[in-house]
């Protein structure tokens, strides 16, 4: 049966590309970095034979009780109750040797999305929550009592690219001193008014990237994918491959530079013909430009059509130590 008749309530994205992209060994070791609801993991066990192994994370409560069930079914499966910025201690303490294929899917999943109790939609009135974690941390309430305008304006500039930051958090912040933000359909309402009348009718509505940046601003996402990514290399087998799906600029942007870091160490100037600061390439790019859906899925699965696909290879010790020789490639 196909997987989206199994689980109808979440399409995975990016679906046949995102696994083609990390698999190449169906005896191999692989981390589902970011489980949701299964819908990658269980196309990937498909691909696996009884040798393989598949550890999944999440940090949402409800997707590690849709995990415990799918590792009860399959003894090649674990879930761990992680932020995936805690991959590499998790992998310690199991004695798991390297993987050859890490996959990441940022960002919030559908099921969470539709729970109007949770807080992420601007489309469904619920509270001002926002966590991933919903047994952890403070809720998008309680952390815009501590908040500056300043700061604020940084955080939608920064996480959603928001070019009414201004006008928006200071809309937000009187609403909260006047006891007028309460739930999503207050802050929605808020973000409407504030943007200009010409802006609040376009094909995104005005409160997408706000609401898009507190999350991420909540749940502390953007450290965590530093920490996840720099680990996720050195996990990685050589020969081992690395997925990330984001889905928008700012997430995009960071993963792009992460991995470059990692292809192109080299700090010696360009005009230089030979590399002497000794730092070594341990990544190779396989899809450096972002793969995006396609018409059929875009059709199937409408929440797909910000997603986008970034895949890097790590190199062999020989592999690096050739590519380190020369800068003129690294440069």
């Amino acid at each position: 049966m196909d997987i989206t008749e199994q689980y109808p309530e979440h399409i995975p994205v990016l679906r046949d590309a995102f696994i083609d992209a990390m698999f190449s060994d169906p005896d191999g070791s692989y981390l589902d970095c970011t489980f949701g609801r299964g819908g990658h993991s269980r196309l990937l066990l498909e691909r696996l034979s009884d040798k393989g192994k598949l550890i999944a994370f999440d940090r949402d409560p409800e997707a590690i009780t849709e995990g415990k069930r799918l590792e009860q079914q399959d003894v090649r499966f674990t879930i761990f109750h992680s932020d995936f910025a805690q991959i590499a201690s998790v992998l310690e303490q199991e004695k798991c040797d390297k993987v050859i294929g890490i996959g990441f899917d940022l960002g919030v999943s559908s099921p969470q999305v539709d729970n109007a109790e949770r807080g992420f939609s601007f489309r469904k009135d619920g509270p001002l929550d926002m966590r991933m974690d919903s047994e952890s941390g403070q809720p998008l309430s309680r952390m815009l009592d501590h908040v500056s305008e300043r700061e604020l304006v940084d955080i939608l500039h920064n996480f959603g690219d928001e070019r009414y930051a201004r006008r928006i958090a200071s809309g937000i912040l009187k609403a909260k001193h006047n006891k007028e933000l309460n739930t999503t359909s207050d802050l929605e309402n808020i973000c409407f008014h504030a943007v200009p009348k010409q802006a609040r009718y376009g094909s995104t509505h005005p409160a997408t990237r706000t609401f898009q940046a507190l999350r991420i601003w909540v749940n502390g996402e953007m450290d965590q994918i530093d920490t996840a990514i720099e680990a996720a290399i050195t996990l990685l087998a050589p020969g081992g491959k690395l997925a990330v799906i984001s889905f928008h600029s700012g997430e995009d942007r960071r993963i792009r530079d992460l991995i470059e870091s990692a292809v192109r160490p080299c700090t010696c100037p360009p005009e230089m013909p030979m590399c002497v600061c000794g730092k070594k390439p341990s990544m190779r790019w396989l899809q450096k430009k972002p793969v995006r859906a396609n018409e059929q899925e875009l059709l199937e699965n409408p929440r797909s059509r910000s997603s986008m696909l970034r895949v890097a290879q790590r190199l062999t010790d020989e592999e690096a130590i050739k590519l380190a020789g020369y800068s003129g490639g690294l440069h």
